[in-house]
């Protein structure tokens, strides 16, 4: 009887020391919390005594540590381990769309994990950050490499942004006040990679310029006929021109006028020309005459045959009908117009009568041509002084033509 009760407490001891043995383990799983005593030391031992499985995309964590299923557990008196379910993380790229089965922490874990390079600039939403609870979708805008010419420097940036201007202000070379780009700031990122900012500046200033002044001749009674003075000085004006100049990176590309005001008009200079006559007497190669104007004429002679024709013919008649004889004499058309049949005395000649057209090279209309006869011509070259005879003509030319 003594020998039963010995081995009943044997029995009692061995059972209540193989119970003792056992450590307490609280899996966290499926939102649930599944708590056993087990012998077992690794993972997958206790897993298989609570009848729980691991999926291929399933982690299993310890002291927030993911922990392999062979690894033996470090000794204590009990133990917490966490399942983290996959779940579908929606990857949408400008690429297309990609589902990644992950039981990663965060946005980031999950990416690197799937050996996506990330860099700072790349735009994630939600953020990379943020903690996965759950099916979630991310939108993924990878930046890109750029390089900025801008102040004669490369820069080379990356950027994820949808406009070259949002990713030069993101880089920290804002497009200020007239600054350009090349692509412009409202354009999508270019594919080249290359992006150039122009430096653009303005300036304007004011200007004076010095306006000149025009001469004006204005008749003059206290002025003999053909004789001209100065009645009044000219001064130039002054004007301020508002002047814009425009360039880019420091080289001009634009220079305009947008404004002129006149500060000081110009003063125009005044020459007076005569109109007052005076009929004066000469004597001249022994013959006395009355004349009101004399002039310096340049003289040379013609003839009915030396009449200069384009065809060589010999010209008998004049343009008033005289004959071409002496004291016929021919002007230029104007001045035929003005003096025509107007009575003349020229030194050496003789008395005169304008009844022609003729004179020198075109512009030069100080010019007489003194006719002859073939038969008693005499060639003439050179200055000569021309009286215009009195009485005055009806119609007095103040202003030679």
């Amino acid at each position: 009887m003594r020998k039963l009760r010995w081995m009943f407490l044997f029995l009692l001891v061995f059972l209540f020391a193989c119970q003792t043995s056992k450590t307490p383990v609280t899996i966290l799983a499926d939102g649930q919390a599944y708590s056993i005593r087990t012998s077992g030391h690794t993972p997958a031992e206790i897993l298989s005594a609570a009848n729980l499985t691991l999926g291929p995309d399933d982690r299993l964590l310890y002291q927030d540590a993911q922990i392999p299923l062979d690894a033996n557990l470090p000794e204590a008196q009990s133990y917490t381990l966490t399942i983290r379910r996959a779940v579908l993380l929606t990857l949408v790229s400008p690429d297309g769309q990609k589902i990644l089965q992950t039981s990663a922490h965060t946005v980031r874990q999950a990416l690197e994990e799937a050996s996506y390079t990330l860099h700072a600039a790349d735009r994630f939403d939600p953020p990379l950050e943020t903690p996965i609870e759950g099916s979630l979708t991310v939108n993924y805008h990878p930046s890109k490499t750029l390089v900025v010419v801008v102040d004669g420097t490369q820069v080379q940036i990356r950027s994820a942004a949808t406009s070259v201007g949002q990713a030069l202000a993101e880089a920290g070379i804002p497009l200020i006040g007239l600054d350009a780009s090349v692509p412009a700031e409202n354009e999508a990122l270019p594919v080249g990679g290359q992006i150039r900012v122009i430096r653009v500046n303005e300036t304007v200033t004011l200007t004076q310029k010095s306006i000149a002044f025009a001469t004006r001749i204005e008749p003059s009674a206290d002025l003999e006929l053909d004789r001209q003075a100065l009645i009044q000085g000219g001064e130039p004006g002054l004007s301020i021109m508002r002047m814009r100049a425009r360039s880019h990176d420091g080289v001009q590309v634009m220079q305009t006028t947008e404004s002129e005001c006149i500060v000081r008009p110009p003063q125009d200079r005044i020459m007076g020309y005569g109109t007052k006559v005076v009929i004066r007497s000469a004597t001249v190669d022994g013959e006395t005459f009355q004349y009101y104007r004399v002039l310096p004429l340049m003289a040379t002679s013609y003839s009915p045959c030396r009449s200069g024709t384009a065809d060589g013919s010999c010209l008998y008649g004049t343009s008033s009908g005289l004959p071409v004889q002496r004291g016929t004499v021919a002007m230029v058309y104007s001045w035929y117009l003005a003096f025509g049949f107007d009575r003349l005395y020229i030194p050496g000649y003789g008395y005169a009568i304008v009844g022609d057209v003729g004179g020198g090279p075109p512009g030069n209309h100080y010019w007489v041509d003194l006719g002859f006869t073939d038969a008693d011509y005499q060639p003439v070259y050179g200055t000569v002084t021309v009286y215009f005879l009195a009485p005055i003509p009806a119609s007095l030319v103040t202003v030679l033509p």
